[in-house]
């Protein structure tokens, strides 16, 4: 499946990096489905670009595990089990609780900043609830845990979170479930914010580690959920 040609509008001559953002977007958003192959011919004719920087930018998703390299049969798009979604997750929460430990270190004026940036989030996440734009909602659900870890200034705990929140992205996606708390959704992040901005260093915690494994359970369903019987 090739993807919307207007989706490739980029500015100047593309660079492996604006490439690999680009598709990275297009993936997280179900644009390239799990396990389709990525024809490179195709996206370099689109991209009006050599193969050059197209074969750079895919060597770097795969390199971020977004994208997989099949000797003599091309580059497909990351196919998630449960097992990878529970270890995702898992390195999530990890992360979430160091940024948490640093923000609560860095001082009143840090902290206060994340707040505001997180707020805003959450003001659009509640339109988006009401408007039931699915697609969206994962974006900023994102967007709010990845300016939790940015607030923090941590580049390597940054870096380390963007390839987390592409594939969280993916997890949605990939397994084709259905959010079952998404009016919960704003209630869950807004009580992070609160205890953040109260200083709640154990209860900030707790509700990390709380909606972490409440998103495990929501992607992995049981197989009563799914009609299946061992």
């Amino acid at each position: 499946m090739a993807a919307p040609e207007e989706m490739f509008v980029l500015e100047g001559r593309p660079t492996a990096q604006l490439i690999a953002d680009q598709l990275r977007e297009l993936i997280v958003q179900g644009v390239f489905r799990p396990g389709q192959q990525v024809n490179e011919s195709a996206l370099a004719s689109q991209l009006n670009t050599s193969r050059g920087p197209l074969r750079e930018a895919l060597q770097r998703l795969c390199q971020e595990g977004i994208l997989v390299s099949k000797r003599n049969r091309g580059v497909f798009v990351l196919e998630l089990s449960p097992e990878d979604v529970k270890e995702i997750y898992a390195v999530r929460e990890a992360v979430e609780l160091a940024a948490a430990h640093i923000l609560l270190n860095a001082g009143q004026e840090q902290v206060a900043d994340t707040c505001r940036e997180l707020k805003g989030i959450i003001k659009d996440m509640a339109k988006q609830v009401a408007a039931s734009d699915w697609q969206a909602i994962a974006r900023l659900d994102m967007q709010f845990h990845t300016a939790f870890v940015s607030g923090t200034e941590n580049t390597r705990l940054i870096r380390i979170y963007e390839t987390l929140a592409a594939e969280s992205r993916m997890c949605i996606l990939s397994l084709e479930v259905a959010y079952p708390r998404i009016d919960a959704l704003v209630q869950e992040h807004r009580n992070i914010l609160d205890l953040l901005e109260a200083g709640n260093r154990s209860g900030l915690q707790q509700a990390i580690e709380r909606h972490m494994q409440k998103a495990v359970e929501d992607l992995t369903p049981t197989p009563e959920a799914t009609g299946i019987t061992s």
